[in-house]
């Protein structure tokens, strides 16, 4: 995706409107009373996660923008990977300190503008599959989006690049209300149902497509502020949480116990403190929900892991 280096910019413009909006000659307010001090400490934002932790920097030089992240199902330990738009429809498989172990040409893929990946269910039980998101579209002008499921490849020690995966299925979506730009794929670990957060300031909203469906509906809002632009998202394997990256931080959503995953949305998002990072991309549970990995922009990038009070 194009590096959005105005962001903070937009905080600077906004904050001069402000100020010129309350600025000028005004009556002076008639004296009032002040308040009594509060007693009451400010509430402080829910801390579940600890600092982040440096692991690496992912060694490949094919990953020019590691746009996308998650743990393989297959290999405990091991994450994969991609390029944002315009490059070879290549999957990187990378070890946790970030050393490369294998480059994948998708079978039957074009890359569009892959910007997101994610594990979950397909059509054989004993499979695990990766879904891969060309889900970009800066101009909202594509007149439709593909998800790209394909079984994990079988990785061996010092796997050549060159390497092919089986062929991959291609499932075409469109939105119910028009073309977005999104950046934020996951898939529901048990039913399949594909979500997609479509990359807006303020209100992000959250599409579902149930799983065989070709329709990406609009359930769900995200309020994520000014910076709220999501860049990547990850469905915890247990299917409790939510991580959601943007360019400067992430935050996670939880579960109630016993209730339906799409109620999920209505909570609020709690802030997930992220290292400084040229701008925030991939983010991924780790296979035990207990830590989360995230990527940046930028060659060669940072694998950072943020564990779990």
């Amino acid at each position: 995706m194009p590096r959005i280096a105005g962001a903070r910019a937009v905080v600077v413009v906004l904050a001069a409107l402000a100020a010129g909006a309350c600025g000028g000659s005004s009556p002076t307010p008639a004296p009032t009373t002040a308040a009594p001090p509060s007693t009451t400490a400010p509430a402080r934002p829910r801390l579940d996660f600890g600092p982040p932790v440096l692991l690496g920097q992912i060694a490949d030089e094919g990953v020019a923008e590691s746009s996308g992240l998650v743990a393989s199902r297959r290999y405990p330990g091991r994450l994969w990977t991609h390029n944002d738009s315009d490059q070879p429809p290549v999957l990187f498989c990378v070890e946790n300190d970030g050393s490369s172990c294998g480059e994948f040409t998708v079978d039957g893929a074009t890359n569009v503008d892959w910007e997101d990946i994610a594990a979950g269910p397909g059509p054989d039980p004993a499979t695990t599959y990766l879904y891969i998101g060309d889900i970009g579209d800066n101009t909202e002008s594509r007149d439709g989006v593909v998800v790209y499921r394909v079984a994990e490849p079988t990785v061996t020690t010092g796997e050549a690049s060159g390497a092919t995966t089986a062929p991959a299925t291609a499932i075409p979506l469109r939105y119910d209300d028009g073309a977005h730009n999104a950046e934020s794929l996951m898939v529901h670990p048990t039913t399949g149902d594909i979500y997609v957060v479509v990359k807006e300031i303020g209100d992000a909203g959250v599409y579902r497509a149930r799983a065989g469906e070709d329709t990406l509906t609009r359930i769900a809002n995200l309020g994520l502020g000014l910076f709220g632009l999501a860049t990547g998202a990850d469905i915890s394997p247990d299917g409790r949480r939510v991580a959601v990256c943007t360019p400067v931080g992430g935050y996670e959503l939880t579960l109630a116990p016993g209730a339906p995953f799409d109620d999920i949305w209505d909570g609020p998002p709690a802030p997930v403190a992220f290292p400084g990072l040229d701008q925030g991309e991939g983010i991924a549970y780790r296979l035990d929900g207990d830590a989360l990995f995230v990527s940046s922009e930028g060659s060669p990038s940072p694998l950072y892991e943020i564990p779990r009070l």
